[in-house]
């Protein structure tokens, strides 16, 4: 396929490409911005094939560096910058990257990683190579890896490839439709597949991604009440915080579809968008699926509430029991899907593609059911997944961190609900001598990302584990606990 960017640009140069609240440039302005940025990457010896990692929050700059590394047939490695230094530098590592590129606000963070090339993004070399960049991709060329952890709590490299992204956004196209005037405000960071699917939506089809650097409730409510915003993706905490803000002020016709992600959104909160016929619209996904598997179609936002709607037109779906065996509606069971979207697997983990992918057929770990119509309802986000203001948390990376320090034998960690962020982790820990609480809460901070961080620890006297030994995270609260 022809470089997106490329393309876009030869079709509607003038069309607006990318919006903040310092500038914006059109289409034409972005594919030279990313020309002139791959020559000066190129200058660093970037090249075809390199992983290059990027410690960024979202501005232009992000934006030109993606479309640079497209250019160059370089694989963009986006981090997340709220991991800790020995969380980055595992994923550095684990992805063999040749470069980190970083900001201003990334700055302190990126000087403590342990990879010897890094750079700056306004102290680039000004020198360039004219090389001949790459004006077409073919469908199973990697586009980016993208980090998201394992239910073992080992984080893995998602394979992403150009094809993955174009049948994603084509799926999305063609559930939510195109109209004149459309655009996107991107407040999810471009290190999530959900934001950096926004952006790439937004060339392929023509339409101007209005970008934002953070998530504030009333400056993103007062960019939509302007009229210009049509969609907004967002996870559910986000939509609360938001309906909190203007006191469930109804939004304008100009707007017509929040796309909520990242968690089964609360039957409270649903009840409050439909009042104000606020244009809901549930999408279920994961990093593996290039970010939506299956979205409700718009008009079905008010009439269908709780279901994350039926799946995207490239995507197959369906529910199957412990055999993996497909079963009847209205049964809870694995969600298992189907489609150019999904994964090449993980990188340079073969076993637990494997393990993950049987016959073109991801195995997600999700639990849902379908009712007689064919629509999706999410029960859960694996057996054990911790959802976090829409971050994901596996237990067993928190316990892995816990059991590390001094005195503790082990140690169990769940989700309790939480009213601001939907779920906070909770952890459950068994020592062999006095712990000071406040010492061991600041243990986890130098290696877990704050979210991750138990927001309460409970001393037991045992941990419940079945016949070969496994914890069994479901008793945990079932437990007696007792002063440290």
């Amino acid at each position: 396929m022809k470089d997106w960017l490329s393309k876009r640009t030869h079709i509607s140069p003038d069309r607006t490409a990318v919006i903040t609240t310092q500038s914006q440039w059109s289409f034409s302005e972005l594919n030279n911005q990313a020309i002139e940025l791959a020559q000066r990457l190129a200058h660093c010896g970037v090249s075809s094939g390199e992983r290059v990692a990027v410690l960024m929050y979202n501005s232009l700059d992000f934006v030109r560096v993606i479309y640079a590394l497209n250019k160059l047939g370089a694989i963009l490695v986006p981090l997340n910058t709220r991991l800790t230094i020995s969380e980055i530098d595992f994923q550095l590592q684990d992805v063999e990257a040749s470069l980190l590129i970083y900001d201003e606000q990334t700055e302190e963070l990126a000087l403590e990683l342990n990879l010897r090339d890094k750079v700056k993004i306004t102290e680039l070399p000004q020198k360039k190579v004219e090389i001949s960049l790459q004006e077409q991709h073919q469908e199973s060329d990697l586009h980016s890896i993208i980090y998201t952890s394992g239910t073992t709590g080992n984080p893995k490299g998602t394979l992403l490839t150009y094809g993955n992204y174009w049948s994603s956004a084509m799926g999305s196209l063609l559930n939510l439709g195109l109209y004149d005037g459309d655009c996107w405000l991107a407040c999810l960071p471009l290190f999530h597949v959900g934001g950096l699917s926004i952006l790439i939506r937004s060339v392929i089809y023509g339409i101007p991604m209005m970008l934002y650097s953070s998530f504030e409730p009333e400056v993103i409510n007062q960019a939509i009440d302007e009229g210009t915003v049509s969609h907004i993706s967002l996870v559910s905490n986000m939509l609360l915080r938001m309906l909190n803000q203007r006191n469930d002020r109804p939004y304008p016709e100009t707007l017509r579809c929040l796309l909520v992600g990242g968690g089964p959104v609360s039957e409270q909160l649903l009840k409050r968008c439909a009042q104000i016929k606020a244009p809901v619209v549930q999408t279920y996904g994961l990093t593996e699926t290039t970010s939506q598997v299956a979205t409700l179609a718009p008009e079905e936002a008010l009439n269908k509430l709780g279901s994350a709607g039926k799946p995207l037109f490239p995507t197959e779906l369906y529910i199957a029991d412990q055999k993996g065996q497909s079963v009847t509606s209205g049964t809870v069971g694995e969600i298992v899907v189907k489609g150019p979207t999904i994964t090449q697997g993980y990188f340079n983990k073969p076993e637990a593609t494997a393990a993950a992918i049987q016959d073109g057929w991801l195995q997600t770990g999700d639990l849902g059911y379908l009712d007689d119509n064919g629509y999706l309802y999410v029960v859960d986000r694996l057996h054990d997944l911790i959802i976090s203001g829409g971050e994901n948390i596996y237990p067993a990376e928190v316990e892995d961190v816990l059991t590390n320090y001094p005195n503790v034998e082990a140690a169990g960690v769940i989700g309790e609900s939480d009213e601001q962020w939907g779920q906070v982790p909770v952890a459950y820990v068994k020592v062999k001598a006095e712990v000071d609480q406040e010492e061991l809460v600041t243990f986890c901070r130098e290696y877990l990302a704050g979210y991750k961080v138990p927001k309460s620890i409970y001393f037991v006297t045992e941990l419940p584990r079945n016949a070969t030994g496994k914890l069994m995270r479901r008793k945990l609260t079932e437990l007696t606990i007792i002063n440290n």
